[in-house]
């Protein structure tokens, strides 16, 4: 099935976008676990790939979106999750991680067959993330407690959808094995 990798979705954020003060609260809520899942992944080798929104700025990288995000005023809710220098990041415009963009080949390339789902928003762009992944053949892990929700509802509802319909795991962030 190949090793894993760690794909942290939209987590290089300024929240200056509509329904950011909804999806903030929740942000909060799951910034730890994400940490956490970040330096577990990194303790065991395992490739953390940064997937993230251009938000239409398409003259930026991956260096300026995080300097922009790190310079705004919820920069404490970015630079716990900063990638480091061994990071990869992979640029999206739409909501899933492999739309239009060099993931899939990544993966191939890392010989990585399981991917574990973290960062925002559940009800968006992880479940489209979580659908492509699993029409890829992915094994596919998805830590309720490190995804970020703008309705709750939604995204307990996404949340089953990947479960039930992609066969997702979704353990507690501190119960995923790398």
């Amino acid at each position: 099935m190949g090793k894993a990798a760690l794909v942290v979705i939209d987590m290089i954020n300024t929240y200056e976008h509509e329904d950011a003060d909804l999806l903030i609260p929740s942000v909060k809520a799951v910034l730890p676990q994400v940490v956490a899942l970040i330096r577990s992944a990194r303790r065991h080798g395992v490739p953390v790939i940064y997937v993230n929104d251009n938000f239409g700025e398409w003259r930026s990288h991956h260096g300026e979106m995080l300097e922009k995000a790190l310079s705004g005023p919820y920069a404490d809710l970015v630079g716990p999750i900063a990638p480091d220098e061994d990071s990869l990041f992979v640029v999206k415009a739409r909501h899933s991680v492999f739309y239009e963009t060099p993931l899939n080949y990544l993966l191939l390339q890392q010989g990585i067959g399981h991917i574990v789902l973290c960062g925002q928003v559940t009800e968006q762009c992880v479940l489209y993330s979580a659908l492509d992944a699993h029409i890829r053949h992915l094994r596919l892990t998805v830590p309720y407690d490190a995804v970020a929700h703008i309705h709750e509802d939604l995204a307990a509802a996404a949340l089953l959808m990947m479960k039930r319909n992609m066969d997702a795991d979704s353990p507690a962030a501190r119960d995923v094995g790398f």
